[in-house]
């Protein structure tokens, strides 16, 4: 008789007792049994009552591709307390808001999280302590402890540790984070019968059991692999290498029964020219999810390997997964039925009556595996009386319950009074043999409301072809088969579509840097600007990577000025520069702080590679006490009423950082207010703003006054103040580098 499994405890117990010498996951050290990471979690539980004591609280857990992961997730939970789990990549003011909104008492942490923890720690008084676990070295974390260390404690006093407080399937078990795409990430409360269920769900719609080796090729670990294999007693093979030759090698070394990835992963994959040399030996099916996978991907790559290529659909609000479809009928473009106990429905979103098969409208969906509800209590509930929960995505159903997800509601816009999908316009422009990649955002318009403006990402180019004119080509190819409305009006080729933690594009990121950047461009009267670059006014910063690197010299700040200015001419000779920019503070004129605009960060990382440029900074390496580079995207340039050129004179310069504690879109749009108000002031020259790829919750500014007069005076203004809402704010007086003066009026 099968042993009932009423909480996620349950399902790790249950499978360690049953299987207790099969692997549950294999790392780069070795296997690890099914009963080694139930003993360690038991260890782990132990050490966590004995830190936190009676009272159930939060428990965050980063989740890298390792077992600590595992033992984390597990052990917190068989400690009575709520597991939280947090990206392993999050930017500092997004940990900073998932600590602060569950109250997490204790983070385990990976190396590369605790960095960006310690920016934030001075603001989380409820946050007792860090623990390190997964890969990267110990040292870098000073003196915290690892998760081993938390298990050696197990050994002093574990067995004294008082039993936890009973929980029952109704309790919460975990905080979820939803993806933060579309708003600030939400804390969506799932309880213990939302986890177990969707585990079996997820188990019987993929075919999951004893004999299955799951590759994970994921950015991290996600709670519905894990919760799924171990309920099943499979084994985890995690894929750390971000290449899909190696995970697919990886595969076959296991003999892996399936894959899952991601859609990003998937594009390029089907675009690898290595494609027609690559085989899957075992692997039965592979499995998408997170963001829409192109019918065409899913079918080029199911012919390929002669396997299916599955879509699924979910919600960190229900656990996650509420369709997918099946090995025996992929169905490409659609993400399947619904699965086990689930209902779904399609409703008008004027009406919100029901709509009949194929009619297209928001997706509904109803079962066991929907959230208890969000954190916050102010957060207003998608959740209806009679258990419907309101995903926010359109879509619609064929006659064999198949799902089709056409987009976000958030993300349709009206174009002449017709709605248009982002997505479907995505699809038609990545159709195009020369698109990596899409993103459509709508841009306001005064005749039609909104028209789609594209970001594109190219492939490599013929020789001597013509950017401008492939794009014009590209549109007007998405443009052949589709209604005015939603043809593209604007196109933009970029590197790369910006994307959250989780992997998936952030339109509103999109939006907002398009927005800003012409409104910018346009003076308080109306009147379009020309573009302003830095030293040379043909130039436009937008779209550049800004790199700004900052030095603090251990001896002589004159002598490693000479070095660095050495450097700089180098710099300024290599393919892809576009401008340079070197400060001083006033008050430390042993630092100094470089901008330097590059056209690419590819064109940037291969100056890097120089032999040259390797040479200077082992040069300057001697000369410092500390160097830190800051990747940056530059947003726009605020140009005041005096040429561009003339302004770079301008005797006032401050340097200014904001370091986030709201929303992107927020403290962006509280930039422009601000901007608008400086332009129009006499004594204003200029300013730009750059955003940290590295941590895109950090924001510099360079500016440039004519007196420190109107200075004090954009200081006092209201759309200032309004700045220190939105972001932490941090003021450096700076001053020209010597040898590096412009031009004085």
């Amino acid at each position: 008789m099968a042993e009932p499994i009423t909480t996620v405890d349950d399902m790790l117990a249950v499978t360690a007792r049953r299987y207790p010498k099969t692997t549950a996951i294999r790392a780069d050290y070795g296997d690890i049994t099914y009963a080694e990471i139930d003993k360690a979690a038991t260890m782990c539980a132990a050490a966590l009552r004995g830190l936190l004591g009676e009272e159930r609280c939060v428990v965050a857990v980063a989740s890298p591709l390792h077992p600590d992961f595992m033992v984390g997730f597990y052990g917190t939970i068989r400690s009575g307390n709520i597991a939280a789990p947090i990206n392993p990549r999050l930017p500092p003011h997004l940990l900073y808001h998932m600590l602060a909104a569950s109250d997490a008492r204790l983070a385990f942490v990976t190396t590369e999280l605790f960095a960006q923890l310690r920016r934030v720690r001075d603001r989380l008084p409820g946050l007792r302590e860090a623990v390190l676990v997964g890969p990267g070295p110990v040292s870098d974390a000073n003196d915290i402890r690892t998760i081993d260390d938390l298990s050696a404690a197990y050994e002093v006093r574990g067995n004294a540790m008082p039993p936890p407080v009973a929980v029952s399937a109704d309790d919460v078990a975990c905080i979820h984070f939803t993806s933060g795409t579309t708003a600030a990430p939400r804390g969506v409360q799932l309880t213990h019968r939302n986890l177990t269920v969707n585990a079996g769900q997820i188990a019987e719609a993929h075919r999951l059991g004893p004999d299955s080796v799951v590759l994970n090729h994921l950015p991290k670990f996600h709670l519905m692999h894990l919760n799924a294999v171990v309920k099943v007693g499979g084994v985890h093979v995690p894929c750390t290498s971000p290449d899909n030759e190696a995970a697919i090698k990886l595969a076959n070394a296991v003999r892996a029964t399936h894959f899952y990835t991601i859609p990003m992963k998937l594009n390029r994959l089907a675009a690898d020219p290595a494609l027609p040399d690559l085989r899957l030996d075992t692997v039965r099916m592979i499995a998408s999810g997170g963001s829409a996978l192109s019918a065409q991907v899913g079918e080029k790559l199911s012919e390929h390997f002669g396997i299916p290529v599955l879509q699924g659909y979910g919600l960190a609000e229900t656990s996650p997964l509420t369709h997918s479809a099946t090995p025996d009928d992929p169905r490409p473009g659609s993400v399947g039925p619904v699965v086990t106990g689930t209902r779904c429905r399609i409703v008008d979103m004027a009406t919100g009556e029901e709509l009949p098969v194929g009619g297209r409208g928001e997706i509904h969906v109803r079962g066991p595996q929907v959230m208890k509800g969000y954190l916050d209590p102010r957060e207003p509930s998608p959740i209806t009386e009679d258990g419907w929960l309101a995903t926010g995505d359109i879509g619609h159903v064929d006659r064999d319950g198949f799902l089709y997800v056409v987009d976000r509601i958030k993300d349709l816009f009206k174009c002449d009074n017709q709605l248009v999908s982002p997505s479907e316009v995505e699809e038609l422009l990545e159709a195009h043999e020369l698109v990596r990649e899409a993103a459509v955002v709508d841009y306001p318009d005064d005749d039609s409301g909104a028209v789609a403006n594209a970001f594109v990402s190219l492939r490599e180019l013929p020789e001597g072809a013509d950017v401008g004119r492939v794009l014009s080509e590209i549109a007007a190819s998405a443009a052949r088969d589709v209604p005015h409305y939603q043809q593209v009006r604007h196109i933009e080729q970029v590197d790369a579509l910006p994307r959250s933690p989780n992997g998936k594009v952030t339109r509103r990121e999109l939006r907002a840097e398009m927005i800003t950047r012409r409104v910018l461009q346009t003076d308080p009267t109306g009147r379009r600007r020309p573009s302003a670059g830095v030293l040379d006014e043909s130039r436009d910063l937008s779209g550049l990577v800004t790199v700004i690197a900052r030095f603090n010299t251990a001896g002589d700040p004159k002598a490693f000025e000479k070095v660095f200015l050495e450097h700089v001419k180098f710099m300024r000779r290599q393919d892809g520069f576009v401008a340079q920019q070197a400060v001083t503070p006033v008050e430390d004129s042993r630092v100094y702080v470089n901008f330097g605009w590059w056209s690419s960060q590819q064109a940037f990382q291969q100056v890097v590679q120089h032999p040259e440029f390797r040479a200077h900074q082992a040069a300057m390496r001697s000369m410092l006490h500390s160097a830190e580079m800051n990747p940056s995207k530059a947003l726009f340039r605020v140009p005041g009423s005096r040429p561009v050129r003339l302004a770079i004179g301008a005797p006032v310069m401050r340097l200014t950082t904001y370091r986030l504690t709201g929303a992107p879109e927020e403290f962006e749009s509280a930039f422009v207010a601000h901007a608008r108000y400086l332009q129009t002031l006499p004594g204003f020259a200029f300013t730009d703003l750059n955003r940290s790829m590295q941590d895109p919750g950090t924001y510099t500014s360079i500016g440039y006054w004519w007196d420190t007069e109107t200075l004090g005076h954009a200081g006092e203004h209201t759309t200032c103040l309004r700045l220190a809402e939105h972001a932490d704010v941090s003021v450096e007086r700076v001053e020209h580098v010597a040898g590096n003066q412009p031009l004085r009026p």
